[in-house]
């Protein structure tokens, strides 16, 4: 396994079974490499030697698999084998001299799992291999001829060198998908741990937008139907006080709290439809016949417009809206206005919006009050520009120009 990647208590217990299988498959060999020597030359104390070697062959790959956990020490362990081996070798020949090879290779290349180092342990393996084969030929076949010796030697080697090449290549092709597996299954789990998370923060982004959403209601709310249900309140008062001595204003003042009440009406059913996740179902052209028809119900306003069917988006259509309903309201009560023209157009990719009346007008500087100094802030809240220009006795002119919603998005 790559060192940088963890393995998990299923992994370990897999390596462990592949490691306990490997020692019995060693052990066996071994048993069955003194069974082929006993009776034979040496008697008792060559089988003895024998027995000796595989035992602490055997006892080495157990502790190197299981207990020595340093690599420094695992090469340690490593060198022990190969004396092992060669000794092996040297009192029985070449017997299964690579089998034992190959199971002790791939208990390190299961250890290091690293090209590099199992590359090297097998050159270094191929070597000891070589050295062990001819040390065993010689010892054992010491009256062959020296051409009989070269063929077989070199013919074993090979052959032997061979088995070795096709382990490692095995062992270690397995081990890298082994461990590419490991490492697909951990980015797997990172990326659905990841995902997981994403959804967490988009809800509680969601939450967060929506909560936004019912502070930014609520504002409206108060700023708006608030604020026109306190100029009802005024102007019907001030209708009371006037209307013994002075009818004609007491009617103008009622006339304008109706307007305030209906417009305050509107902003609420609007809030209400918003909280419930309705958007505007009618267009804003729709929209501004529709207050100013409610505006002139009942009334003698007159009230002139031209519009065009613009698209803007959901913020955009309501503060339009609702300057059109503070502009007329503002008109009728402070302006005494009767005749209003209103203009809503698409001029060079941008949304204007010009409201004009014929009332008294302002004398001197123009005071923004609470209306008109919100109307400015939302204009360039929303990236427009806004004026506001009347002169004593010429009436009232709001202009209002928006970024069309589609050159918006360009910007």
């Amino acid at each position: 396994m790559d060192r940088k990647v963890k393995l998990n208590f299923k992994d370990q217990k897999f390596a462990k079974y592949i490691k306990i299988v490997l020692i019995a498959i060693l052990v066996i060999i071994e048993i069955i490499i003194c069974a082929q020597h006993v009776g034979k030359r040496g008697g008792i104390p060559f089988i003895i030697y024998i027995v000796v070697c595989c035992v602490l062959l055997a006892v080495f790959e157990a502790l190197n698999s299981f207990v020595i956990k340093k690599y420094a020490a695992k090469l340690t362990f490593y060198a022990l084998d190969s004396v092992l081996l060669l000794a092996i070798c040297l009192l029985t020949g070449n017997s299964y001299l690579s089998t034992l090879y190959c199971i002790v290779l791939t208990q390190f290349y299961l250890t290091f799992d690293e090209g590099k180092i199992n590359t090297i342990l097998f050159i270094v393996s191929c070597g000891l291999f070589v050295i062990s084969f001819v040390c065993g030929w010689v010892v054992i076949n010491k009256g062959a001829s020296l051409y009989e010796s070269i063929v077989q030697i070199f013919g074993d080697c090979v052959f032997g060198i061979f088995i070795l090449g096709t382990h490692f290549a095995i062992i270690n092709f397995l081990l890298k998908f082994y461990s590419n597996n490991v490492k697909l299954s951990v980015a797997l789990k990172e990326a659905d741990e990841s995902k997981a998370r994403l959804e967490a923060a988009y809800e509680k982004i969601s939450q967060t937008a929506v909560y936004e959403e019912r502070n930014r209601i609520a504002k409206d709310i108060h700023d708006n139907a608030g604020h026109s249900m306190t100029t009802v309140i005024m102007q019907t008062e001030a209708a009371k006080l006037l209307i013994d001595n002075n009818p004609e204003e007491a009617k103008n003042r009622i006339i304008s709290a109706n307007i305030q009440a209906k417009n305050a009406l509107e902003q609420m059913r609007e809030s209400v439809h918003l909280l419930a996740g309705r958007a505007h179902a009618k267009t804003l052209r729709a929209e501004f016949e529709e207050i100013i028809a409610q505006t002139i119900d009942g009334t003698e306003l007159k009230i002139r417009c031209d519009l065009e069917d613009l698209q803007a988006d959901e913020e955009e259509h309501r503060f339009l809206c609702n300057t059109l309903k503070e502009c007329l309201a503002n008109g009728i009560r402070h302006g005494k206005a009767t005749t209003f023209y209103i203009e809503l157009k698409n001029v060079l990719s941008c949304i204007s919006l010009l409201i004009s009346d014929n009332g008294c007008g302002v004398q001197g500087e123009i005071n923004e009050g609470f209306g008109l100094k919100g109307i400015r802030e939302k204009t360039e809240k929303l990236g427009g520009r806004c004026y506001f220009s009347s002169e004593d006795g010429e009436g009232f002119e709001v202009t209002i120009t928006l970024p069309y919603q589609k050159n918006k998005e360009l910007l």
